[in-house]
């Protein structure tokens, strides 16, 4: 037994703690996993699809048929205008014509135009039209009521069997009529497009008038206003002596009033004006003179600037570099020093005063420009009072001015408008002209065969697609590689092809076969994930029959063939079948009695088995498997012949419900988990792997057995066409 320790893949601690290692429904979003779903709901796909064809059909032949007959209709939202003025409301912009052709579709179907085709077609009375309803009367009802009942009834009939098409490059619209009577199909649908031409002009007709009448009414009220107004303005100007003078009012190039300009506002605007740039100025003083005033003389950006003044400091500065030099050479006895000193004082003294009159000058500056806009300041009032007192005197003969002036403009618009109108009155053209009459059908429009059974076929293969994916995601079978080792955890160490069609005995004979191929595959997987000699392998799986005994005997055969001596024991004590792989009945000694010691375990090998293969079945015994897996019997079997095989291999029960599998795993320095395609659950699967893990399993990895490609979403060839690779011996 191996002591070695052991680390487990965070995938199987996730299996131990009860958690799935990836995979959510998401992953069914992809081709490989949709290919494989539409194969292997491919039936029951089929069979929604043709159920809802059928329906389809069966639907269509039940169907009552409809009959649809069509007019035209042009619409021209631009009308030809005989007469400038004819038209009561501006153009349609381009971009709210589709508005307008939808806005007359409306109009088309309304409430309105059906009553008057039902009126004018006296639809309410017909049999052919109401059936019983146009001949029975309820007992319920009086006389008016029945009629009012069935123009009701006529009227929402028309309505809704009316259909207006909208065209996209044209003007000319299609009305619509359908019913199962082809006759009367074509005969509402041209009562329709009649009433509505009608309509249309009639309504056009009818504003004209309504315009003519209002504007005649305003002229009349705007006349007798002006009349007032005119008067009101001239007794006005009698009284207050205004004659006449320059224009006082005018009308502007924009509608807008000007009054004649006077003196005394030109003289404003000429002091406001000074007024405005002397504030300015003073503004601009008194800034200038905020910043330096509170900054050394010598400091100013314009002493700065000054050459007389920098001329005097640079002659300064050269008599004090003289003092220092004649200081440190003849000290400060020496005569000269006098001299020097004397006029450092005095062009310093000369440097303060221009460096203080610059500062003096801008200071004055500020003060002429304050007194200036304190003078501008009062002349400002001055005139403003008198510019006042003068508008007084105008403020009501100017509004009353404007006003005739506003009156006899209105006045003059109305006429002008109104004239228009009365010249074009008999001349309204309408924006709809009835093309095409609707002619009598010659076959029903409804039920379409071919367009049921496309819906059909729609609404059967959503159907049924939704169905497959619900289905899916509930079925939690293993199917792909990619399956085992998402939702496991656990590497994969090969899958092996679905031979249900084939003879396993002359699978397992070719050494060239696909399933052989396969198994040489995973026997070399195996060496990769068990590394080292004279090693334990276990191999079972969830559930019996998903291939681990065929598994057991033909990697066992694969390491015998490569020279490694290897032992192959069938360790289901339940239902034992190695023996049945290499062409034997059921011995009669087996592995019990060689634990138990009742003969040797040369005796108990099956006799013929290839060479470097022992195999050592299971005979029929009555001892409690449990027990004898977990004796130290076992143990020291393993132990014994460790050494003398490269390789031993365990053909294990299967894990669900049985404790041998545990109980062997813990023996095995490695153990092969056999999960059948298409038939282990997830649930099942990682029961099985948890309990192997918790009884202490060092699971090596996952053999996938009895593999379909198509299943899977993916082709035969793309997953074993490598192991046609090559030439087989010739015999």
């Amino acid at each position: 037994m191996n002591n070695a320790t052991y680390s487990r893949s965070p995938a199987e601690q996730a299996l131990l703690d009860d958690g799935e290692t990836g995979g959510s429904f998401s992953n069914l979003l992809n081709m490989t996993m949709v290919r494989g779903i539409l194969y292997r709901q491919r039936f029951m796909l089929l069979g929604i699809i043709g159920l809802a064809l059928v329906s389809a059909l069966v639907v269509t032949l039940l169907t009552r048929p409809i009959y649809s007959a069509s007019a035209t209709v042009q619409i021209e939202p631009y009308a030809a205008y005989i007469v400038e003025g004819q038209s009561l409301s501006p153009d349609i912009p381009v971009n709210q014509i589709d508005r307008f052709m939808k806005t007359q579709a409306t109009v088309i179907t309304s409430r309105r135009i059906a009553y008057q085709v039902v009126d004018a077609r006296k639809l309410a009375d017909r049999e052919d039209f109401l059936g019983e309803m146009a001949t029975k009367r309820p007992e319920d009802m009086n006389e008016a009521q029945w009629k009012n009942a069935r123009r009701e009834a006529a009227a929402a009939m028309v309505s809704s069997g009316t259909q207006v098409t909208i065209p996209i490059e044209t003007r000319v619209i299609t009305i619509s009529y359908s019913s199962p009577s082809p006759a009367l199909a074509a005969e509402l649908a041209n009562a329709v497009t009649d009433v509505f031409v009608q309509e249309e002009l009639r309504r056009s007709l009818e504003t004209n008038a309504y315009a003519q009448n209002y504007l005649k009414g305003e002229i009349i009220k705007l006349q007798a206003r002006l009349q007032e107004a005119e008067e009101a303005t001239n007794s006005y100007a009698r009284i207050n002596g205004i004659v006449a003078q320059a224009p006082v009012v005018s009308q502007g190039t924009e509608g807008q009033d000007s009054v004649a300009q006077t003196v005394t506002v030109a003289n404003l605007a000429s002091v406001n004006e000074s007024y405005t740039a002397t504030r300015a100025k003073r503004i601009a003083a008194e800034q200038r003179w905020n910043a330096i005033a509170n900054v050394p003389a010598t400091q100013l950006p314009e002493v700065q600037q000054n050459s007389a003044i920098q001329n005097m400091i640079s002659d300064r500065s050269k008599a004090i570099t003289e003092v220092s030099q004649l200081r440190q050479r003849y000290g400060e006895t020496y005569p000269r020093l006098r001299e020097l000193n004397a006029q450092v004082t005095s062009l310093t003294a000369q440097i303060n005063r221009a460096s203080t009159d610059v500062k003096n000058a801008i200071r004055d500056e500020f003060v002429i420009a304050q007194r200036q806009e304190q003078a501008l300041e009062g002349e400002l009032s001055n005139v403003s009072g008198k510019t006042l007192e003068e508008q007084d005197r105008r403020v009501r003969f100017n509004m009353l001015d404007r006003e005739a002036s506003a009156l006899r403009t209105q006045v003059a618009s109305l006429l002008n408008r109104y004239n228009e109108i009365s010249a074009a009155a008999n001349l309204k053209t309408g924006i709809s002209t009835k093309l095409d009459a609707a002619q009598v059908p010659g076959g029903p429009v409804s039920p379409n065969l071919p367009k049921n059974l496309l819906i059909g076929l729609f609404l059967g293969g959503a159907l049924a697609l939704a169905v497959a994916v619900l289905r899916e995601a509930f079925d939690d079978r293993l199917r792909t590689t990619e399956d085992v080792e998402r939702k496991l955890g656990l590497p994969l160490l090969g899958y092996t092809p679905d031979i249900s069609d084939r003879n396993i005995a002359d699978e397992v004979s070719d050494p060239f076969s696909v399933l052989m191929e396969a198994y040489s595959s995973i026997r070399t997987s195996i060496d990769f994930a068990v590394p080292g000699k004279h090693r334990v392998l276990q191999i079972t799986s969830s559930e019996p029959f998903e291939g681990k005994s065929l598994t057991a005997a033909t990697i066992a055969r694969k390491y015998a063939q490569l020279g490694r001596k290897t032992l192959l024991i069938d360790a289901d004590l339940r239902k034992p079948s190695l023996f049945a792989l290499f062409g034997q009945t059921r011995p009669k000694v087996g592995f019990v009695e060689v634990l138990l010691g009742d003969v040797s375990f040369e005796d108990a090998l099956i006799k013929g088995t290839p060479e470097n293969l022992d195999v050592i079945p299971v005979a029929q015994s009555k001892v409690n498997p449990v027990e004898l897996l977990s004796s130290q019997v076992l143990i020291d079997f393993v132990e014994k012949y460790r050494q003398e095989y490269s390789l031993i291999i365990f053909d294990s029960v299967p894990v669900m419900g049985l404790a041998d599998a545990p109980l062997l795993s813990r023996i095995a320095d490695a153990t092969v988990f056999i999960v059948e395609a298409n038939r282990a659950h997830y649930g099942q699967a990682k029961t099985a792997i948890r309990r192997l893990l918790g009884a202490g399993a060092k699971i090596a990895g996952v053999v996938l057995t009895k593999y379909r490609a198509a299943d899977a979403g993916m082709s035969y060839d793309y997953h074993y066409q490598y192991y046609a690779y090559g030439e087989r011996p010739k015999d």
